[in-house]
This record gives structure tokens, C-alpha cells and sequence, in this order.
């Protein structure tokens, strides 16, 4: 499978449009005027909000006349649209994205010492090439660092989910 350009800018269009959108609905339930002291607190996020909608229909319109000029030209016997991702890179990507959303489910279950050990470990392991005691040797070394940062030198704590009862920590 292959992801064109034109693909990826309607997709981000969208992405943006939405975002957008959620900006304008969220800052019109805080109230978006201008009263005697000032401005509402919506007012300024609902004014962006509404230029985030206004950019991406620009994006949008401008996708799809790029997109109509670009198949004229490869009916004309010119180059066709060049692909934004191939198979492979499509493929490494969506590993990534699978291990980042492990991750997260990983750290709001178990909590940010184990997940993130598990993550820098897999990481050190499949991408980096590192044999498995090395990359375990890495992940735990990694959650040990963030403990002595956040936990001992900073006094802030981290969320250890269910291990926090088993260590007696706190």
C-alpha cells in the first residue's frame, strides 16, 4: 500500500479542520466576546480556532486543484504524483505508532517506571540491534535514572501504578 501526497494533505486538512473546530466549540462555551475588563477567556482560542478552520479549507482546495493539475499532466504523458510513503516505510511507521500506544497503555496499567523500561528496552532491542540482556540492561538503567531525577532529586512523583503498593514506597 501506498500513501500519496495528495492522501497525506487531505488527511492533515482534516486533522487541522478538526482541531479547529474543537478549539471554536471549546471557546464558545467559555464565551468568546469582549466584556468591560477585556476579553472573554475564549476569546483569543476561538480566533484561532477559526483561522485553523479557514487555513485548512485553504489546504484542502488547494490538495485537490494540485492533485487535478498533477493527473492532467501524468494524462498528458508527464511524471505521475510521486508517493509521500512507500509499503515499507507505511509498515516502520505503523510500528512505531503500535509501540508508542503500547507504551501509553503500559504506563497508565503499570505505570511510568515499568512502561517506559519496557519501551526503551524494545526500542534498544528491535531498532537498535542490541541483544536482548543489553537492551534490558538499557531499559531498566533508563526507569532507574527517571526514578533518582523525579522521585530523589526533583521530590516529584511519578505515577508507579500498581508497583507502588508492592515496594511500599509510599
Amino acid at each position: 500500500m501506498t500513501v500519496r501526497r495528495f492522501h497525506a494533505e487531505i488527511g492533515t486538512a482534516i486533522g487541522t479542520g478538526a482541531l479547529g473546530v474543537a478549539a471554536v466549540i471549546g471557546a464558545a462555551e467559555l464565551g468568546h466576546g469582549w466584556e468591560e475588563s477585556g476579553p472573554q477567556s475564549g476569546y483569543f482560542p476561538f480566533y484561532v480556532g477559526l483561522i485553523l478552520i479557514g487555513a485548512s479549507l485553504w489546504n484542502l482546495v488547494a490538495a485537490f486543484i494540485r492533485h487535478r493539475s498533477a493527473q492532467a499532466h501524468a494524462a498528458a504523458g508527464g511524471a505521475i504524483e510521486e508517493p509521500f510513503l512507500d509499503g515499507e516505510r507505511l509498515r516502520r511507521l505503523g510500528r512505531f505508532l503500535a509501540a508508542m500506544l503500547t507504551f501509553v497503555v503500559a504506563t497508565l496499567a503499570l505505570g511510568i517506571y515499568v512502561g517506559s523500561a519496557g519501551y526503551i528496552a524494545w526500542n534498544a532491542w528491535r531498532q537498535g540491534g542490541y541483544r536482548l540482556p543489553v537492551a534490558l540492561a538499557i531499559g531498566i538503567g533508563f526507569a532507574a535514572a527517571l526514578y533518582l531525577i523525579f522521585e530523589v532529586a526533583f521530590l516529584m512523583p511519578l505515577l508507579k501504578g500498581p508497583i507502588e503498593p508492592l515496594l511500599g514506597i509510599y
